[in-house]
């Protein structure tokens, strides 16, 4: 077996097996990250690095050190320790583990001439330490998949700028082929699909939200390149060329796929945005807001969806199917059951490989 270690001791990218031939495509999976430990140091430090990042608070530099280091990260930190305690296991974060079983199983399901890696974006294993495994390795080329559905500045974005930053110091930079989005995926879709209808033929439920995580409008705004498509609204009915990397678009367009294989009517689901940060105006419905009216207008039970996570979470397990449920119970609401992420299903594997294979074809 062979592993990776960062000079603070931590084990970042999970044992694989020896290859007996030699790989020819390095394969970088790239996680949004989480702390070490839920001890309030880890967490704190793991919210400086994110929150840091000027495309996830995407205000000047001396603003954002100023809200970070002196508001956010030392009054946060506590409280958000608290919660990561309630889905940490034996095995540590879910974010974590679930990626490094999904790079076990993909690296067996790809074969001796590909090299699968796991790197954070932030905190450990870091993108530094995963691209370094793959430099050594003298590759024809790297598939680059940031584990996120929908195409965000914040999210995908920022990969890609840390992953050019770094391989810009190589001396030979091998072809790198980037994902950019995998929403429209059939293999995709089928795991979320499955994963509802299992839910749907137990109970059945008076509507389907399918919750995504927010983003400061602004952002949306930034990223339209017309200056004018965007009115953040009924410009997402549809995804086109004009509005297809805006993330709200995509997440509509996510919903409208997942929705026709469900069999749902339009009126029978609803799309709502979560985890608000900040008093400035988020990308709306707010998730809260809808509930409470869900509850108001007599619905008795929800399925909930999350289709911007392929892996559980504090998102996931505790906002999502902890604290919305107290709020759908408190305003009337009965059965309140989210459906959970992808994490290590095999047809997501599957996804994975059909990405890789697609863009490492030799001609």
């Amino acid at each position: 077996m062979i592993e990776a270690k960062t000079s603070t001791g931590h084990n970042p990218v999970p044992a694989i097996a020896v290859q007996k031939t030699q790989p020819r495509v390095g394969v970088l999976l790239a996680q949004l990250g989480t702390p070490d430990s839920p001890s309030v140091p880890d967490v704190r430090k793991y919210l400086r690095e994110f929150l840091m990042d000027g495309r996830v608070i995407d205000i000047p530099l001396a603003s954002r050190t100023l809200l970070v280091n002196g508001i956010i990260a030392p009054f946060r930190a506590p409280k958000s320790a608290k919660v990561y305690k309630e889905v940490w296991t034996e095995r540590g974060s879910p974010l974590k583990f679930y990626s490094e079983d999904i790079v076990r199983m993909l690296q067996e399901k790809l074969g001796g001439e590909y090299f699968v890696v796991l790197g954070m974006r932030y905190q450990n294993p870091s993108l530094d330490v995963a691209l370094e495994r793959l430099r050594t390795m003298g590759l024809e080329s790297i598939v680059v998949i940031p584990l996120f559905p929908q195409y965000a500045s914040a999210t995908t974005g920022s990969v890609y700028e840390k992953v050019m930053r770094i391989v810009k110091e190589w001396q030979i930079i091998p072809e790198i082929n980037f994902v950019n989005r995998f929403l429209e995926h059939p293999k995709f879709l089928e795991a979320f699909t499955r994963l509802g209808k299992k839910y749907m033929a137990e109970h059945p439920y008076d509507h389907c939200l399918l919750s995504y995580h927010g983003l400061p409008e602004r952002q949306i705004l930034k990223g339209d390149y017309t200056g004018n498509t965007c009115r953040l609204g009924a410009c997402c009915g549809t995804l086109h060329a004009a509005n297809q990397h805006c993330y709200r678009a995509q997440c509509f367009e996510t919903t409208r796929l997942l929705a026709s294989r469900l069999g749902l009517k339009e009126d029978q689901y609803t799309v709502s945005f979560q985890s608000r940060l900040g008093k400035t105006p988020w990308i709306q419905p707010y998730t809260e807001d809808v509930i409470i009216e869900l509850a108001k207008k007599g619905k008795k039970s929800v399925l909930v969806f999350s289709p911007s996570f392929v892996a559980d979470c504090l998102e996931t397990t505790v906002e999502i199917g902890m604290e919305y449920r107290e709020v759908f119970e408190k305003n009337g609401g009965h059965h309140w059951q989210l459906v959970e992420s992808l994490n290590n299903d095999p047809l997501w594997v599957e996804t994975l490989a059909d990405m890789v294979l697609s863009r490492s074809i030799r001609y």
